[in-house]
């Protein structure tokens, strides 16, 4: 079995099966941007709108986040459960092609995290990603300077907390630009919510619509007192799917 992720290897992928005379069993996540048939599975969200017998179709990204992963970032983290609560994790994205994440953003962001702590209390925990700009960060670090809880922005902060920030998290917000950090964050099983300022991408807009059609998925000022909602846990599932399928093909292939 071969398994490819991206467009890069796809365009390997897609040739195995020739070059194995059909002996390779060819898994591409993601879509591929060409003919499904190249393949004996694609696993790839359903926002990308992709069709076939041969597609498995996720809402979101496939990823790790279990009761076990979270346990586990709770072990490596045990400083945060002496943070007041709510405990706040804060996902940072950066900008892509239709969204502009800048030094703008990060203060409405900021003054609505701050605004949000004055009514509830607890504490603020943000996360920047390879992708935020420092920008970003300098906004946050200066806004929430005397706030409990941490900045952090790569390995001059020290480890990465990113699954003890899960683990720990009572509510979660998340920038609007990663389908990844939102599918991680809707599988923790806090309630999730994102900031919007402007109109998104059309094939991003449709994996929003469907997370909050799914009840997973708030405006950044609509989930207070929300319960949290069922984890987004796909990826044991589709690994059965596939597995079945494997199982089920013929012996001579």
């Amino acid at each position: 079995m071969a398994i490819g992720c991206g467009r890069a290897a796809a365009l390997f992928t897609r040739l195995l099966r020739r070059l194995s005379d059909g002996h390779c069993y060819t898994v591409q996540i993601l879509n591929p941007r060409l003919d499904p048939a190249h393949w004996d599975t694609v696993i790839a969200p359903r926002h990308d709108q992709l069709d076939g017998p041969n597609v498995l179709r996720p809402l979101g990204s496939l990823n790790t986040v279990d009761d076990a992963w979270l346990a586990d970032g709770r072990e490596a983290c045990p400083g945060f459960a002496e943070l007041p609560q709510p405990r706040m994790g804060v996902l940072l994205g950066g900008p892509r092609r239709g969204i502009a994440l800048d030094a703008d953003y990060a203060r409405r962001l900021a003054a609505r995290l701050l605004e949000r702590r004055r009514r509830e209390g607890g504490s603020l925990l943000v996360l920047g990603s390879r992708r935020t700009p420092l920008a970003l960060v300098d906004v946050f670090r200066a806004a929430l300077r005397d706030v409990p809880g941490l900045v952090w922005a790569g390995p001059d902060d020290g480890r990465n907390p990113y699954p003890g920030v899960l683990g720990w998290a009572d509510r979660l917000v998340v920038t609007p630009d990663s389908v990844n950090m939102l599918s991680e964050a809707c599988a923790v099983g806090c309630p999730v919510s994102t900031l919007v300022t402007r109109p998104l991408p059309a094939r991003l807009e449709r994996f929003h619509r469907a997370l909050r059609t799914a009840g997973l998925l708030h405006d950044m000022d609509a989930d207070t007192g929300m319960a949290p909602a069922t984890p987004l846990r796909e990826t044991a599932a589709i690994a059965a799917t596939l597995r079945e399928r494997i199982l089920a093909r013929p012996h001579d292939s």
